[in-house]
């Protein structure tokens, strides 16, 4: 059981996708605009890390080597369709808020990283524990840096106002705005570690 906490927590900490191994910050820049994409962009992310990881972890032995990295993404396509397609059905206000980045959720170096050096390597319920902690992981660095974005660059979190009369730093709702969130809570986590 201890090794399964430790999967599931190193997701979390020890190699967080965004502010430890840096993967994954194309859609984090793109969607880190409010709390509401962010945890959907996590849900979905986490969804497919999960799903792949254990499907990848369940064929590593009958996929031949020269056609692994191929069939790792046709296994990563069927649930990011899967997510998207439900995401369409059921709440078309976000997909269309997250637009491109859920379909690219396929080429994701997070996703695929994982199934490379983790699934296709270690036992299911391994794969299933770090799956869910590289997805929670993602998910709570998603968060915070919107969190951080939409408090100081709108006012708001989940797009209420949260606090009248005050002046936000518009900078922090352009993409620029994100690159210098993401570059501060990477010098804080460096600083944090040594």
């Amino acid at each position: 059981m201890k090794k399964f906490a430790y999967e599931f927590l190193k997701g979390i900490f020890k190699e967080n996708p965004t502010f430890v191994l840096a993967l994954g910050l194309c859609p984090t820049l793109a969607v880190s605009i409010s709390l509401i994409n962010a945890i959907g962009m996590g849900i979905a992310a986490s969804f497919v890390l999960l799903g792949s990881n254990i499907i990848i972890s369940l064929v590593k032995k009958i996929v031949p080597d020269r056609i692994r990295i191929p069939c790792f993404i046709v296994v990563i396509a069927t649930f990011v369709t899967i997510t998207e397609l439900t995401m369409k059905a059921y709440s078309p206000a976000l997909n269309r808020a997250l637009g491109i980045y859920v379909p690219l959720i396929v080429v994701n170096c997070i996703v695929l990283g994982r199934a490379e050096a983790f699934a296709q390597k270690n036992s299911v319920l391994s794969s299933l524990f770090d799956g869910l902690g590289m997805g929670v992981g993602f998910s709570l660095a998603l968060i915070l840096i919107s969190g951080i974005r939409e408090f100081f660059g709108a006012g708001k979190l989940f797009g209420f106002a949260v606090i009248r009369g005050f002046e936000p730093a518009f900078v922090l709702g352009m993409p620029s705005g994100a690159l210098l969130v993401i570059g501060l809570l990477l010098g804080f986590f460096n600083l944090r570690k040594k």
